[in-house]
């Protein structure tokens, strides 16, 4: 065999791990799937009529303000799952089978490939739950096959650019606690981009923010892929800022791990 086909290998057996570990432990799981189902309900059933006034076509604003709202929260559900990842990972690096892992003739790779790629396996089946859960409460897509593909693609790669930035989290974390807050800000940024309201009616300095900051490009492009809107060059920094975190994930996760060794 190959060093890459070992490395793959490794990278198999690390992975069935993980995710033998998330069916053990479910509340984990459960509350990645739980948050954004919840938010869907509150924003849509509480504040729908208030907040959908001036976005949706009915009389009080609820009925269409679910087809503005729910693309902002199925992509919240992508960022939930950084903090089980962030957590994780630290878990495994404070507990020191990560040091029994390092005595073994294993890849050095497949423990952050195995976290990584079982992350985002898990999260793009909370994002197929919540869709799920959209549809049954009044979400009415537009999208033609295309476009559905186009958006899972997309919701793949934001996951990915997450999971791997919430994996050097949880390696330079001192313990899963400080793991579990550090990536919140993940979660809240889509609510002060156009997930819940349109940026026009923010603010001048919060409005600005809202425009420029990663996720409004994503959230947009997705929204526009999942109404059958068309996506404009939105799709262009939404592609360009998911890469780039990837990027920077992956080689702040890869440094981290290296430095770890040395401690």
């Amino acid at each position: 065999m190959t060093t890459l086909s070992y490395a793959a290998r490794d990278a198999r057996t690390m992975l069935r791990r993980n995710l033998k570990h998330a069916l053990r432990y479910p509340s984990m799981t459960v509350s990645v799937i739980a948050m954004p189902v919840l938010m869907l309900l509150l924003f849509t059933y509480v504040f729908g009529g208030a907040l959908g006034t001036g976005i949706g076509g009915a009389a009080d604003g609820s009925t269409e303000y679910i087809d503005y709202v729910a693309p902002g929260i199925i992509l919240m559900a992508a960022t939930s799952g950084a903090l089980a990842t962030a957590v994780g990972v630290c878990v495994d690096m404070t507990e020191g089978i990560v040091n029994r892992f390092r005595t073994m003739a294993i890849s050095r790779a497949s423990f952050l490939t195995g976290h990584v790629v079982g992350s985002v396996l898990q999260t793009l089946v909370s994002i197929a739950f919540v869709i799920g859960v959209a549809l049954l409460m009044g979400f009415r897509t537009h999208a033609t096959p295309l476009g559905w593909l186009a958006a899972a693609g997309l919701l793949t790669l934001l996951t990915l650019a997450l999971t791997w930035l919430a994996a050097a989290i949880g390696l330079v974390a001192k313990n899963p606690e400080t793991a579990s807050n550090i990536p919140l800000p993940f979660q809240f940024l889509p609510f002060l981009g156009s997930a819940i309201v349109p940026p026009e009616s923010m603010p001048t300095g919060l409005r600005w923010f809202a425009e420029y900051q990663p996720f409004t490009p994503v959230i947009e492009t997705l929204r526009g892929l999942l109404m059958g809107t068309g996506v404009g060059a939105e799709w262009i920094a939404a592609v360009a800022w998911c890469v780039g975190l990837t990027l920077v994930g992956y080689l702040w996760a890869r440094s981290a791990f290296r430095r770890s060794a040395t401690r």
